[in-house]
């Protein structure tokens, strides 16, 4: 029996178990989570830059919420410089409406946009937020923008081809998944050009395309969107648009964008669930348009934060922001879902000046470029690719077999015919062999030129290359080569499917080869009785004006005598 003094309720005595007891009972029941922000205020705005004192759990790249006093909406900013007693962040959005005074919180997380799915044949900006006007985008997931690039343990070599549909590249500078291929020149070369090309050359692969425009004209990314469309490859592209008319930060922020929404589909399955050996992960080909104007974004941004300029004007780290970009990309494993982020940046030059500062960095951090001349351009060679200093550094192992047996000796033979061209203009007795090579070579620069969206499929390009090596082009007529490889092209698929599709499992052998010189020759009667060449129709017309004139003379002096 409890002692009457012992304190009781409900006549139950109260013991200090009994109260250990209930309280962790109703400590277990608390599922409230504790939110932790920093708060503080803008000392210093303008330029898209502000200034924040305090912060001190303030993270580098970490998301920071700016509230307008004068509007109430929120503007993020990304913390870029850690100093003693400030923070200063690039602002992102609505930048006019923060100004001093304004409250600033940390949100504890690093910068992330919406990615998924719904994403594409979309267009939007570098937050993940759309600007074509149909509306909301429905995203499932979020990925950082700064993302940790895979090591050589998760990755595998390069050995898939990506077919760009343009002969000059597919054959001498081969592009493979997972591979970081520079396009470079100078402005107006063609750079854009074969991009696009590319991306429309997908319309009928497990690719993913994206499109990250920086720094250019809105009608230039509207007119492009059109292009897309009309070609049939906007609905499997996802467009980021940095425009001009958009913020340093922006253009700053627009290619680790869109490297986040292709890892999106290179990490994950098409249910959107983790990629693994049992669950193969995508195949995306992002495009930077172009890195140069990020660049120059870049520079201004940090000179507004009052980084110290290195090399030329430019920020030190640039070589840092770039690689970190590039490294991105890459073939993943079988065990990480085999996937792959293939990256076309883009480098505009100065009059052709490669060793410049930006050229040199990414040139040294890609696997290799395509370079465009600006004479090529002008003479009419489109693409304007130019082979002497065009690389593609994982070489044959991204090319059909066929194709690496055909094109071999190509870039020699164009070597060869661009160092005897310009002897040739000095001198006019040339021996035979120079003769050849020279008349060989022209009409083999004559084959590699296409128009814009005139993609020739792989067993094609094998198959012109082939006629073209074994010199079956030497006597066309010089104006009409393109008109006879894109006859052969519709002769074999019409005639030959079964030949035309075997080129591409392996190398061409004896009998293949045997048979597609015959197919070759038949179809080139045809097409010279449809289009005789110039100069043999110019002898049979000089001939036959020879015969009238001798029978004109036989006439006279029969009517004479």
């Amino acid at each position: 029996m409890a002692d009457s003094t012992t304190p009781q309720i409900d006549g139950t005595p109260i013991s200090s178990e009994r109260i250990m007891k209930t309280l962790r009972k109703e400590l277990a029941a608390i599922n409230a989570t504790v939110d932790q922000q920093e708060a503080s205020v803008v000392t210093q705005v303008g330029d898209g830059i502000a200034y924040v004192s305090g912060l001190k759990s303030a993270m580098s790249g970490e998301l920071l919420q700016f509230t307008s006093s004068a509007t109430g909406r929120s503007v993020y900013g990304l913390a870029q410089n850690l100093e003693e007693d400030r923070v200063g962040a690039v602002l992102f959005g609505d930048v006019d409406s923060i100004s001093e005074g304004d409250e600033c919180r940390t949100t504890g997380h690093v910068m992330d946009i919406p990615t998924g799915h719904a994403m594409l044949g979309r267009v939007v900006n570098p937050l993940g937020q759309p600007i074509d006007g149909l509306g909301p985008i429905n995203t499932t997931h979020r990925r950082p923008i700064e993302f940790k690039a895979p090591g050589i343990m998760e990755r595998q070599p390069v050995c898939e081809p990506v077919l760009t549909g343009l002969l000059a590249i597919d054959a001498m500078v081969p592009i493979g998944r997972g591979q970081r291929e520079l396009i470079i020149g100078d402005r107006k070369t063609g750079k854009t050009a074969i991009a696009i090309d590319t991306i429309i050359n997908q319309r009928d692969t497990d690719m993913i395309c994206i499109y990250v425009a920086i720094g250019q004209k809105a009608s230039t990314v509207a007119a492009i969107k059109e292009s897309l469309a009309r070609h049939g490859v906007l609905d499997k592209t996802v467009i980021v648009a940095a425009t001009a008319a958009d913020s340093a930060p922006m253009q700053y922020i627009a290619p680790m964008a869109g490297a986040a929404i292709g890892e999106y589909f290179m990490y994950n399955d098409a249910n959107g669930n983790p990629a693994d050996k049992d669950h193969p992960g995508g195949h995306v080909l992002v495009v930077y348009d172009d890195l140069s104007k990020q660049a120059v974004a870049y520079r201004q941004m940090s000179l507004t934060l009052h980084r110290p300029p290195g090399r030329e004007a430019y920020p030190g780290d640039i070589f840092y922001l770039h690689s970190r970009l590039l490294e991105r990309a890459c073939k993943l494993s079988d065990e990480n879902g085999a996937g792959s982020l293939t990256a076309l940046p883009i480098i505009e030059t100065q009059e052709g000046d490669v060793s410049a500062y930006i050229p040199t960095n990414v040139i040294s951090i890609t696997d290799g470029q395509i370079y465009l001349q600006t004479s090529l351009f002008f003479q009419g060679q489109r693409p304007a690719v130019d082979v002497g200093i065009s690389v593609s550094r994982v070489g044959g192992d991204a090319q059909y077999k066929a194709m690496k047996q055909v094109a071999g000796t190509l870039r020699l033979d164009l070597a060869s015919y661009r160092d005897k061209q310009a002897f040739a203009q000095f001198g006019s007795d040339l021996d035979a062999t120079t003769q050849y090579q020279l008349n060989h070579g022209a009409h083999m620069m004559e084959l590699l030129k296409q128009g814009r969206y005139s993609a020739i499929a792989a067993p094609d390009e094998i198959i012109a290359i082939f006629a073209g090596k074994e010199g079956f082009l030497d006597d066309v007529d010089i104006d009409h080569v393109a008109l006879f490889r894109d006859g052969l092209s519709k002769y074999m698929s019409n005639n030959h499917p079964q030949l035309r599709a075997s080129v591409l499992n392996g190398k061409i052998d004896d009998d293949q080869s045997t048979r597609l010189r015959t197919h070759i020759a038949h179809f080139k009667e045809q097409f010279l009785l449809e289009h005789p060449n110039k100069a043999k129709a110019t002898d049979v017309t000089k001939a036959s004006e020879n015969v009238t004139s001798d029978d004109a003379e036989t006439t006279n002096k029969g009517q004479e005598k």
